[in-house]
């Protein structure tokens, strides 16, 4: 039989009984069941999406060649089909073992890992790991913000878009929203590497990584405020500040004329926004009005 023929079934799953039978008498058979088993421990990210193989099966039928005379097309095919397969098994035996916990606007969850650390989620946060396989690789994959309480032991990775944290028993937050990275130890050591920039950050120290800059500072607490329902922040750019009380609150805020880039020192209560608003606007010289029940505009105090 066909050599090219075979390969396309079995890849397709169409092989009858007599053409399994050739198809395992071909000496290529052996390796590429191996390129297949192997194609799994491809990564991707864990926070994104793909279809499914039956998805891509029927991208895959869309694009096969009609006139069998064009025979260079059919190796690429083969290739695509096995990148198809090995994502395919990725996503159904690693992806769907992982277990994720996302939060909502004003909503902040605590979870305990299986060795006992413990996870503080900060509103429009999410995690995810792999519970099962916790004993033999402690990682969490962070979008958004959360404060760690790590048991001694293994390394423990904390993995973000913008870097990765890694401690063996600590206390420590991570924030990584948009433009902003920030680390911050309130027990221990952690290690921080981002892009080509490692440090090692020790109890009470704080690094950030903000629109390109990257500072480094002292901790004012002695651990993340917010977990007291208070955010607060040293010299943070009102955008960011504003943002942040969004994701509090159920409320837009519309700035008018306002110096989004001011730096601002101070913080907001988690439980009254009349209160938190003022928190932020009297030191900024700032005026506030609600011109909805789930909106506010805030622009700069008349003279």
């Amino acid at each position: 039989m066909d050599k090219d023929y075979l390969i396309e079934k079995w890849l397709a799953d169409e092989l009858s009984t007599e053409e399994s039978k050739a198809f395992e008498a071909m000496d290529d058979a052996p390796y590429l069941k191996g390129i297949v088993e192997n194609a799994s421990a491809f990564k991707a990210s864990r926070f994104s999406k793909m279809d499914g193989y039956q998805q891509f099966k029927k991208h895959l039928e869309l694009a096969k060649p009609q006139d069998a005379k064009i025979r260079w097309i059919r190796p690429l095919m083969r290739i695509a089909s096995i990148f198809v397969v090995g994502f395919s098994m990725y996503y159904l035996f690693i992806y769907e073992n992982l277990t994720t916990v996302e939060t909502h606007i004003g909503e902040k969850v605590t979870v305990t890992l299986p060795d006992a650390s413990t996870i503080h989620v900060n509103a429009l946060s999410e995690i995810a790991y792999n519970e099962k396989k916790w004993n033999q690789k402690r990682e969490i994959t962070l979008e958004g913000e959360a404060f760690f309480d790590v048991a001694k032991g293994s390394k423990f990775n904390v993995v973000t878009t913008s870097g990765t944290v890694t401690v063996l028993g600590t206390e420590f937050n991570v924030k990584q929203r948009k433009n902003l990275f920030e680390v911050r130890c309130f027990e221990g050591k952690v290690q921080v590497v981002a892009g080509a920039h490692e440090a090692t950050l020790l109890e009470g120290d704080n690094l950030r990584f903000f629109n390109g800059s990257i500072s480094k500072g002292k901790n004012t607490f002695s651990v993340a405020q917010w977990t007291k329902n208070i955010s607060n922040f040293q010299r943070v750019e009102v955008s960011e500040v504003f943002a942040e009380l969004e994701r509090q609150y159920k409320v837009g805020v519309a700035l008018e004329n306002v110096n989004t880039k001011q730096l601002f020192s101070g913080g907001f209560v988690h439980d009254n926004l009349e209160n938190a608003l003022k928190s932020i606007t009297e030191p900024l010289n700032l005026d506030y009005e609600f011109i909805a029940t789930d909106k506010v505009r805030v622009k700069p105090r008349e003279k």
